[in-house]
């Protein structure tokens, strides 16, 4: 498990809304409640790639969700076209051709490259439906073990596979979840959820939370809570 000295660092939230502008407004809503922002396809493919280097240049954080997944080539070239952007994280999936390249790519500057094992939305149906012979546990174990041993800097798992993740890849490895909702907070497409300070409790370093902030009322008070939460957690209280 990671060490950070901001504890709100641990929250990453995911700006997934439809412009640019829109996610500077949430920003900026947000204040100093969070650090740390996620941006994916949606808000990529709208110009949201040259926001990265303004939220960095803020100190802020950025993961930048892109999930990579092409010939070796393609993706370390890819990887290497986007190291100067500032993000402090960038994902690609979990096959060993696309870790390689992208750690070629990364360098020695480069972006953390995280490994996505099996996307949360998934369950073992949907495995089994998408052609593979292992259930989705088993699948996750061995990608974080294949990810180790290439590299990779850390790992994105639902929260239901963390604790065997971290058993393969050590602690110095990231450990980044998707699909935490507050107490309260309904699933909505994750199959896999935890509450953040469920997370905490295990070892995630990173818990990834979009719709419960970015729909609040107040969408800061909600981040501020789920740093509250985690970090009451890591205290023992």
């Amino acid at each position: 498990m990671t060490e950070m000295s901001d504890p709100r660092d641990r929250l990453i939230v995911a700006l997934d809304v439809a412009s640019v502008d829109e996610a500077e407004r949430l920003v900026d809503r947000i204040g100093d409640a969070a650090t740390f922002y996620k941006i994916g396809y949606r808000l990529a493919y709208a110009g949201g790639l040259a926001l990265v280097p303004r939220l960095a240049a803020t100190g802020r954080k950025v993961f930048l969700d892109l999930k990579l997944h092409d010939i070796g080539n393609t993706v370390e070239e890819g990887v290497r076209a986007l190291t100067d952007l500032g993000a402090t994280f960038l994902t690609v999936h979990a096959y060993p051709q696309t870790m390689r390249a992208a750690v070629r790519g990364r360098g020695a500057d480069g972006p953390r490259i995280l490994a996505v094992t099996v996307l949360t939305s998934y369950d073992d149906s949907d495995a089994a439906e998408a052609g593979y012979a292992l259930p989705v546990a088993e699948l996750v174990a061995r990608r974080a073990a294949q990810a180790a041993e290439i590299g990779i800097d850390g790992i994105v798992c639902s929260a239901a596979e963390a604790q065997s993740v971290r058993g393969r890849i050590g602690p110095d490895r990231a450990i980044v979840t998707p699909g935490i909702r507050p107490s309260g907070a309904a699933a909505g497409d994750q199959k896999r959820v935890m509450t953040p300070g469920e997370a905490r409790r295990i070892g995630i370093d990173h818990v990834v939370v979009g719709r419960p902030i970015t729909q609040a009322a107040d969408p800061r008070a909600v981040a501020a809570e789920i740093v509250r939460e985690m970090e009451n957690v890591a205290e023992g209280r």
